[in-house]
């Protein structure tokens, strides 16, 4: 649960109330909604006709108690005590948690020093019992740094705005709404740049993947083109050689044919003559040597 969701309710029934009360009852009516146990928001019961009568009558100190609990501090009633009804103790203690929420929303590390100083607190076991007491009402969270001596606020309910406030903050919304919509504007223009960039870097990809694919169908069909080339060139190697066997083949078989079919009649004595001179001659040849 979100803090202090639970409270925002509590001031719905002094709202009905304060329609049909008027000045003394309508003054009483302040009075209680202001000391009322988880009342923190009063700026709905100020924008009530009846009860903005009061601040024109004899009942104006009651109007004025009103603006102080919606959005001053305990400080402020220090300087107006004298212009503002008396208050019960229960008044003082939800006026001093209404200035820790003030003092919360500004600074998140609180010094018990100057929370003593504001709170008007003589001892730091009264103030750590005020900001305790003020966690178990859900209005505030954080840690009470004895060592320190220190409030760390962790988070904190708001409190009414001031009327003389809601130009300053509604000039802050101004300044955040354009802060936010320049970086939004930069953030479209940075992600349109990633988008383009992204595109490119796609078509690139695709281009290498297509040139890739090219080149490898490419070198597929040399490799296929030189398979084919090498086996033409070793069939017509093989054919050469089987022709030149061939060839040698009928060589041969012509050579033996010339053997066997021997000298021709009219030669024979040729022949014989021819070897009958030829030993003479080769031991001639011997006698010599």
């Amino acid at each position: 649960m979100e803090l202090g969701s639970h409270l925002a309710s509590k001031l719905e029934p002094f709202v009905l109330m304060s329609k049909s009360a008027k000045g003394a009852a309508a003054a009483k009516l302040v009075k209680d909604a202001t000391s009322a146990p988880g009342v923190y928001f009063f700026a709905e019961l100020l924008d009530v006709p009846n009860v903005k009568e009061l601040s024109s009558s004899e009942h104006s100190a009651s109007y004025s108690l009103l603006e102080l609990f919606s959005y001053k501090t305990y400080q402020d009633y220090l300087q107006h005590k004298e212009s503002l009804p008396e208050l019960s103790p229960a008044h003082l203690t939800k006026l001093k948690h209404l200035s820790l929420l003030s003092f919360a929303m500004q600074q998140r590390i609180l010094s018990y020093s100057y929370l003593q100083s504001a709170l008007d607190i003589s001892t730091i076991r009264q103030l750590e019992d005020l900001i305790i007491d003020a966690i178990y009402l859900d209005i505030v969270r954080g840690k009470l740094d004895q060592k320190e001596q220190q409030f760390e606020v962790e988070y904190t309910i708001g409190r009414d705005v001031p009327p003389e406030n809601i130009t300053d903050i509604l000039t802050a919304l101004e300044n955040w709404s354009s802060t936010t919509a320049g970086v939004l504007q930069t953030l479209d223009a940075k992600i349109t740049s990633i988008a383009d960039q992204n595109l490119a870097l796609q078509h690139q990809t695709e281009d290498h993947q297509r040139i890739l694919a090219a080149n490898l169908k490419e070198i597929a069909e040399r490799q296929r083109e030189g398979k084919s080339s090498t086996g033409k060139r070793s069939g017509n190697a093989g054919g050469a050689r089987k022709d030149r066997e061939r060839e040698r083949e009928r060589d041969r078989e012509e050579d033996g044919m010339d053997v066997d079919e021997g000298p021709a009649e009219g030669s024979k004595g040729k022949n014989r003559k021819a070897s009958q001179e030829i030993p003479g001659k080769t031991r001639s040849k011997r006698n010599r040597m």
